[in-house]
């Protein structure tokens, strides 16, 4: 939030908006999510048209209390008599201009940072690095958007001596407003890679846009190797200092050499050599840390200040991560930083969560946030409030003397340590636990207390990457068509209520399950949108009406037998009509018609929310003749059930490949299923999709084979020639096929494929990992975006369904939020 603190009327000038006011209302705090409100009086909402249009949620906003407004719509301006309304022509264009505002009221040293990869971890590196001499004002995780920079920016107050922004672009144009928000006096690039490439012509067009936000800047942070066929005075800044590991540059680095998970570099710097020690030992924390390297030197630090940081850099964790806890609980770790703007953000997530009545957060003290005690804890008690916190622990000497300010169950302890000694009398059942502490508290100690002992075999889902596909399927959606996400068979595998809390966030209209007993698990665990059952069994129709499922029928058994299962003065319960237009699987056919009518017809417990049928080969072009001919077929059969009825419902027929090509199709809703995990066989690769879902298990024992032993049952796997063997945790009953024995398969150790060696073992198998620097306990990916699913499916003749959805429940899901 910003503490240069506007009225309305006065940003009403500044962004030449047409006003509508009705009450005079100082603003502190900016909202583009009606579901996100901390200060609803001082709060200025703008309806944004993102993901969704914004208008659609002020009554939400409204009723959430906020009484000040930013539209684009004149239409909405008499809806709200009593609100300050602002009418621009570009409620986007509004947010950035506010923004930049903001930021030109302040005289402070601002760092901007953008490239293809490294941007989120270059900032909070240099946070570190450079926090001891000012107080610095930074992005929240990794806000660098159109949305995200001005909301950045916007928390620049009289306090703060320095801001670090990251700025991020998808495409040429976007660059320029961004520049114009951060108006940044140093600049530093990151790399030029292929992150976000399609979106711009060529390479060189990337460059040249990104460097648009370092256009007045005193100085320009950069290696050569990124800005080829540019000349050093066709660089940004007044000011250059370049960094690299192959030419001559100011930094020129001489060599890297691996040292117990470390890295030692020595550098030619001003003549003279130069040393540092980075803690991390991968390609992308060595880079990331020479950029920081670099900076230190550029803003005048000397070669052993720079040094004596840099070894002290520690790991940045940028997602939250949802896991399974001790008693029932669910546990959301977010331990590793503490700071106003991302506290909210782990709050709005911790909201997310459903599954459990109790919400608790564990949180340390607050530092370096340019408040006094008593305004910030006041108001990050009111911040609990408003989310529905109902337990806090605090840690910190800070937040045990605000303990008045907390109208909530509360304990305070003077130190984590103090936490952990009392912990065996502390009671943590059936809730949800956020973990919310500043790095000086090694919040990872209570992690390992409350989070539930794993396999280490681990299934990784990006809720972020998920929520990305969900948007790019609607983006492809003609106006007011509505979403069924599928949630069956486990989500796919990738969990129940983790994956249905996101979906009901992101106001999908409806979830489909497969079987009774998943939506009973979804209601239970919070979920209180509109679920079909595609399978509904008889005995289960008495819990059906109880938890408020909608059944799918698709035969007159069924029918008649779900009506006679309702109360007599049941009334209009919804149900779901299946067509069966050539999958011939499960639905009625036309010669049902007549029979199927008459019974509607006459039945009044009973009303159709929807008719559907299924697309056999939406995805295939040489099936379109048939895909046409399902379509027409559906369309005259609704048709004749709608002019039967006298009333109207939901039609829909496509899923996740027949919303990518054909969009004739979409009619009133559309399926998404597999499409929201990343695969579309509509789609060359996938393209535009991300990968949710990573598997990855560890390294058990290495053994050294001599030529010709054999390895595993059977005496079926062998090296030729003798070699290093791995065992890994992962067997078939993990999932893993055993089709994938015997060299089929192949994982992914230090970056590198290898292959399985003999049989697969239930809970095991072999990887021949010969002349490769391993050891016990190393990560070993089963697939990820590199090794996809899609390439195991292809390994042993499946599909991507069975590979997601085998994965059994004995391997632990973590979720992961941005």
């Amino acid at each position: 939030m910003s503490e240069f603190i506007y009225s309305v009327k006065h940003i009403a000038g500044i962004l030449q908006a047409k006003a509508f006011l009705s009450e005079e209302t100082r603003i502190s705090k900016l909202v583009i999510d009606s579901r996100s409100v901390i200060d609803p009086e001082g709060s200025l909402f703008f309806a944004l048209s993102a993901k969704r249009d914004g208008h659609e949620y002020l009554s939400d906003a409204y009723a959430n209390g906020i009484k000040s407004f930013v539209i684009s719509d004149p239409a909405y301006v008499a809806r709200y008599p009593d609100a300050n309304m602002l009418l621009v022509p570009d409620v986007l264009k509004a947010l950035q201009t506010l923004a930049g505002f903001n930021r030109a009221q302040h005289e402070l040293k601002v760092l901007a940072i953008t490239g293809s990869n490294g941007k989120t971890i270059v900032k909070e590196w240099l946070y570190q690095l450079l926090a001891a001499d000012y107080n610095i004002v930074r992005s929240p995780k990794s806000f660098n958007s159109q949305i995200g920079v001005p909301l950045s920016v916007w928390q620049i107050g009289a306090a703060h001596t320095m801001g670090i922004f990251e700025a991020g672009i998808s495409r040429a144009g976007e660059m320029e407003a961004l520049a114009e928000v951060i108006r940044p006096t140093v600049g530093i690039l990151t790399n030029i890679g292929e992150a976000h490439a399609e979106g711009f012509a060529s390479t060189q067009e990337k460059l040249l846009e990104k460097l648009k936000l370092f256009k007045d800047t005193d100085l320009f942070v950069y290696s050569p190797e990124y800005t080829a066929g540019l000349k050093t005075d066709e660089l940004p800044g007044k000011r250059k200092f370049s960094w690299s590991m192959k030419q001559q540059a100011d930094l020129k680095i001489l060599f890297v050499e691996p040292i117990e998970g470390r890295n030692y570099l020595r550098a030619i710097y001003k003549g003279e050599e130069i040393e540092c020690l980075i803690p991390f030992s991968d390609r992308a924390s060595l880079e990331n840390g020479i950029i920081c390297w670099a900076t230190l030197l550029a803003l005048g630090y000397t070669p052993a200040q720079a040094d004596a940081g840099l070894e002290k850099l520690t790991l940045v964790s940028m997602r939250l991560e949802l896991k399974t806890g001790i008693n029932q609980c669910s546990v959301i770790d977010d331990s590793y930083s503490a700071d106003t703007s991302s506290l909210a953000i782990a709050l709005d997530f911790l909201n997310l969560q459903n599954q459990h009545p109790k919400k608790t957060l564990i949180l340390s003290d607050l530092y370096e946030t340019g408040k006094s005690d008593a305004v910030l804890y006041a108001e990050i008690a009111a911040l609990l409030k408003q989310k529905n916190v109902n337990r806090l622990i605090g840690i910190g000497e800070h937040l045990s003397a605000a303990a008045a300010l907390f109208d909530l169950e509360c304990s305070f302890y003077q130190s984590t340590q103090a936490f952990i000694d009392d912990f065996p009398a502390l009671h943590f059942n059936n809730e949800t636990i956020l973990l919310k502490g500043a790095r000086r508290f090694e919040f990872e100690r209570i992690s390992k207390l409350i989070v539930q002992k794993i396999h280490d075999t681990v299934l990784e889902i990006d809720l972020n990457a998920l929520s990305g596909n969900l948007q790019f399927y609607r983006n492809k959606l003609k106006p007011g068509v509505k979403v069924m996400a599928m949630v069956k068979a486990f989500s796919y595998g990738s969990g129940s209520f983790e994956i249905a809390n996101l979906l009901q966030y992101h106001k999908v209209d409806y979830l489909a399950v497969a079987y009774t007993d998943e939506g009973l698990a979804l209601r239970k665990a919070g979920i209180t949108m509109p679920i079909m059952v595609m399978s509904p069994e008889p005995s289960a129709f008495d819990a059906i009406v109880k938890y408020k499922l909608e059944p799918e029928i698709y035969n007159l058994e069924i029918l008649k037998r779900f009506s006679a299962a309702l109360h007599e003065q049941e009334k209009d319960y919804p149900v779901h009509l299946k067509i069966d237009t050539g999958m011939h699987r499960l639905g009625f056919e036309e010669p049902d018609l007549p029979e199927l009518m008459k019974e509607l017809s006459e039945n009044k417990k009973l009303k159709l929310a929807s008719v559907f049928s299924h697309l056999v080969a939406s995805d295939a072009a040489e099936h379109d003749g048939f895909t046409a001919h399902q379509l027409e077929r559906f369309s005259a059969i609704a048709a004749t059930v709608r002019a039967g009825l006298g009333y109207d419902f939901i039609s829909h027929i496509s899923n996740t490949s027949g919303i990518s090509r054909h969009p004739e199709a979409q009619l009133d809703m559309v399926r998404i299923g597999i499409g929201l995990y990343g695969f579309d066989g509509a789609l060359l690769n996938n393209k535009g999709l991300q990968t949710v879902a990573v598997l990855k298990t560890t390294i058990t024992q290495l053994k050294q084979i001599k030529a010709n032993e054999t390895v595993g049952y059977s005496r079926k796997g062998m090296l030729p020639d003798g070699g290093t063997i791995a065992t890994v945790k992962i067997g078939y009953a993990d999932g893993y096929n055993r089709k994938f024995g015997n060299g089929v398969g192949k994982m992914l150790v230090n970056g590198k494929e290898v292959p399985t060696v003999g049989v697969i073992c239930m809970d095991m198998c072999m990887l021949d990992v010969t002349g490769l620097n391993v050891k016990t306990g190393d990560e070993v990916i089963v697939f990820d975006g590199q090794l996809t699913i899609a390439k195991l499916a292809e390994q042993i003749g499946t599909i991507p369904y069975e590979i997601l959805t085998n994965i059994s429940q004995r391997v632990k899901r973590v979720y992961f939020y941005e």
